[in-house]
């Protein structure tokens, strides 16, 4: 993999590469601002909270959803930012937490639906990687990701910040400590990131698919999803990322033994919930793949394995590592150029 020289892809790579270094930027830097700002709002016991976000930060959003609903009990929703910016509809919002997710903080749908939130009651915070954004300016509170600049058009490192932040935040809201348990995560992910070779072998296989499935369940849910996009966005091919629970009410009809699927294992309650799934994959006889504990990566055709023994909502910082170099080398196999895919923009202006 290119190390941020010239040429295609060597600035994704070289973002890549950054990662457990920003992960250690948010734990060491970052940490003492996200506490006091989870302090602040856990002061205003918000009784629900709405989350909003476009893309990849969509997804990272998804994981903070898992986190708050699991860790603190607290409900959630996905926002529908459309029905206040086309709809115009202003929904009551007192003692209700709105997190706005934006790598740019630039989008005006979400500035807008944030301000609108704000003004409809609202306790609203904005998680990006701009403190001078649009969106920073109208909420009430924020949090930087101090990710750094992020030239590559496929968001990689800016993802797994807001995946560390969220994590940190969401234990500071409940008054946990998340930076003691998150410690290792650079370094782990460093490991994870040195093993190259096993996913080049692997995009090998498929630099030719014409279509991919991606599954999981529960905290690797997110993660399916974001590889998905990566591989869509890279690689130009259908990408299709399901719940487990949802591909076997319908979308498992279209799974045969030529298209790939890659199933994210999380090392507890949602892999163990996965399992009826992975045996229905390969009852039909589908060439599997899996990122996640070495017993199942063994089992399976093929696949990238996790370490173990980290707690199952920090899991999905370290398994979308490999997907991501997974995007990269396809595309680099097709001869695509994965920094600047085409079509898309760094920020992109919805409304």
């Amino acid at each position: 993999m290119a190390d941020g020289g010239e040429g295609p892809g060597a600035i994704m790579a070289a973002e890549m590469a950054e990662q457990p270094e920003t992960m250690r930027r948010v734990l060491e830097r970052a940490v003492g601002d996200i506490t006091a700002t989870a302090h602040a709002i856990a002061a205003r016991r918000p009784r629900f909270v709405l989350l909003s976000a476009r893309g990849t930060s969509d997804h990272a959003a998804l994981y903070a959803k898992y986190l708050l609903e699991v860790e603190l009990g607290l409900p959630c929703g996905l926002a529908s930012m459309s029905t206040i910016t086309a709809y115009g509809a202003r929904p009551h919002l007192a003692d209700v937490l709105v997190v706005t997710v934006s790598q740019s903080g630039g989008s005006p749908d979400l500035t807008t639906t944030s301000q609108a939130a704000r003004e409809a009651g609202a306790i609203t915070l904005a998680v990006t990687n701009n403190p001078e954004s649009p969106l920073a300016e109208v909420s009430e509170f924020h949090i930087d990701l101090l990710a750094g600049p992020e030239r590559a058009l496929p968001a990689t490192k800016t993802y797994t910040a807001e995946l560390m932040a969220l994590y940190l935040f969401v234990t500071a809201l409940g008054g946990q400590d998340g930076a003691r348990a998150a410690q290792a995560i650079p370094e782990l992910a460093e490991g994870v990131l040195a093993r190259g070779d096993e996913v080049r072998d692997l995009a090998g296989r498929y630099r030719f698919a014409q279509r991919m499935v991606i599954t999981s369940r529960g905290y690797g849910y997110p993660t399916a999803k974001e590889a998905a996009l990566k591989l869509m966005e890279t690689s130009y091919f259908p990408a299709l990322a399901y719940s487990g629970a949802d591909l076997l009410h319908g979308p498992l009809a279209m799974v045969d033994n030529i298209s790939p699927v890659i199933a994210i294992v999380t090392e507890g309650r949602g892999g163990q919930a996965l399992q009826p799934v992975l045996d229905r994959l390969r009852g039909r006889g589908a060439d599997l793949v899996v990122i996640g504990p070495d017993p199942q990566v063994s089992a399976a055709s093929g696949g990238i394995a996790i370490p173990t023994g980290v707690p199952e909502s920090l899991q999905p910082l370290l398994e979308i590592l490999p997907l991501q170099r997974l995007a990269w080398e396809i595309a680099m196999a097709r001869g695509q150029d994965p920094d600047s895919p085409r079509g898309i923009a760094k920020i992109t202006e919805t409304h």
